[in-house]
């Protein structure tokens, strides 16, 4: 990006048509233009032949009406919604070896509204889901625990 954006978080919906292709047009709308996606999650809209996407970049009001434009410009983008007023969620899964303090860790998931998910031979599986920056301070709890691996879902936002 190539102006003065005081490059704030920001997450917008599409909602498009669910063909193939379409994520393809989008995420090469964003590169062309130099836009980063920060997180991208989609779905299909249940009972419908369309799709929800859930993009999070960073930019500021121009940058935004910007690509806000070029999305409203694809034949397959039927809807664009940047969120003013919303309710976001993201999901990660971490994995633990065994030998470390299990209780502990189930505490910690408990804590970001998650909990155990799996339990293996050599090693624990727990999920949370919680708001993008109380899934951050999860991750930085959890590295007292070595985690053998740490996977991101990205946001998912409904407007309220």
């Amino acid at each position: 990006m190539t102006n003065n954006a005081t490059n704030e978080k920001r997450v917008i919906s599409v909602i498009v048509m669910n063909e193939s292709s379409v994520l393809s047009r989008i995420t090469s709308m964003f590169a062309a233009r130099g836009y980063n996606i920060e997180s991208l999650t989609v779905a299909p809209i249940p009972e419908s032949d369309m799709s929800h996407m859930t993009i999070e970049t960073r930019g500021n009001a121009k940058v935004m009406e910007q690509i806000t434009k070029q999305l409203h410009k694809l034949i397959s983008v039927y809807k664009v919604i940047e969120h003013e007023e919303m309710i976001e969620k993201e999901m990660v899964l971490a994995k633990f070896p065994i030998a470390e303090n299990l209780a502990d860790i189930s505490v910690l998931a408990s804590a970001y509204n998650g909990g155990v998910v799996n339990v293996g031979k050599d090693m624990i599986i727990v999920m949370v889901a919680d708001e993008p920056k109380r899934i951050k301070y999860f991750i930085e709890a959890a590295q007292r625990y070595n985690p053998c691996e740490v996977v991101r879902g990205g946001v998912v936002a409904i407007e309220r």
